[in-house]
C-alpha cells in the first residue's frame, strides 16, 4: 500500500503546552482522511507542520516523500493548501491573486482553469474585486480555488465548509469525493463529524494532543456506530 503522507512521533511544543504529543499517522494514497478533534485539540498545527510552515518541536513527517523539515518548499509546492483562516491578498482582485498564484507555482491556461472554478463555485461576478472586499464566503471559494487550480495529487485542507451555506456546503462535498476517486488524497482537518461520516473514508482522532484513534471510517460504522458516539466515547474518556 501507498502512503502519502507519514508520521513518526511527530511532536510540538509551544513553552510547557504540549500541542501535538508523539504523533503516528499513515495516510493512505487515494483516500479521503479526516482529521477531527475538538477545538484546541492539534488538528491546525498539525497541518502546518506536515506543510513546512511550522517545525516540529521533535519526530519526523514525509509528506509525498519529502522530509518536511528539509525541504518544507518543495512540499508546499506539490500539496494544495487551505489555511485555518482564509487570507488572500487585500490588495489584489480575485482574478490578480490567481494570476499570482499562476505565476508562481507556473500554471498554464490560468484563464480557463479559472473560469471552470469560477462556473463551479458560482462567484465569476467577483473576478475584478478587491479581496479585502468579498465576503467570508467568497474569500473561502477563492481560497478553495488556489488549493486545487494546480491540479495537486494531496490537498491538506483546514475547516473548509465553515463559511460555506448548506447548497455549496454539498457541492464542494461532491467535488471532494470526486477528487479522490481520480486518485488524489485529501487530508481533511474539521469539527463537523456529520461532514466526516458522510465523506471520509479514514479518520484520525485528536485530543489535547494525543491521537486516539486512527483507522477506516468503516470499520467504526460496521459496529452499528455513529462517529459522535464513537467520537465522545473517547474524547470523554
Amino acid at each position: 500500500m501507498e502512503y502519502v503522507i507519514i508520521t513518526h512521533n511527530l511532536t510540538k511544543f509551544y513553552g510547557n503546552l504540549i500541542a501535538v504529543n508523539s504523533v503516528n499517522l499513515s495516510v493512505r494514497k487515494g483516500s479521503l482522511f479526516g482529521l477531527l478533534g475538538p477545538n484546541g485539540s492539534g488538528k491546525t498545527t498539525i497541518i502546518k507542520m506536515l506543510t513546512g510552515q511550522i517545525l516540529p518541536s521533535s519526530g519526523k513527517g514525509d509528506v509525498l516523500g519529502i522530509d518536511v523539515v528539509s525541504d518544507p518548499i518543495k512540499v508546499r509546492t506539490l500539496v494544495g493548501i487551505i489555511p485555518e483562516q482564509e487570507t488572500p491578498p487585500s490588495f489584489l482582485t480575485v482574478m490578480e491573486y490567481l494570476d499570482f498564484v499562476a505565476e508562481i507555482r507556473k500554471i498554464p491556461e490560468i484563464e480557463k482553469k479559472a473560469a471552470w472554478w469560477f462556473n463551479y463555485l458560482d462567484f465569476e461576478d467577483k473576478k475584478h474585486v478587491l479581496c479585502k472586499d468579498l465576503s467570508r464566503g467568497t474569500r473561502q471559494k477563492l481560497m478553495l480555488t488556489q488549493a486545487f487550480i494546480h491540479e495537486p495529487e494531496l490537498a491538506l485542507i483546514d475547516e473548509p465548509l465553515i463559511n460555506f451555506d448548506p447548497i455549496m456546503q454539498a457541492k464542494v462535498k461532491e467535488f471532494f469525493v470526486s477528487y479522490v476517486q481520480k486518485n488524489n488524497t485529501l487530508f481533511l482537518s474539521t469539527h463537523l463529524l456529520e461532514t466526516a461520516e458522510e465523506i471520509c473514508s479514514d479518520i484520525a482522532i485528536l485530543h489535547k494532543g494525543d491521537l486516539l484513534y486512527s483507522g477506516s471510517m468503516s470499520k467504526i460504522l460496521e459496529e452499528n456506530r455513529h462517529l459522535s458516539e464513537f467520537f465522545l466515547s473517547l474524547v470523554r474518556r
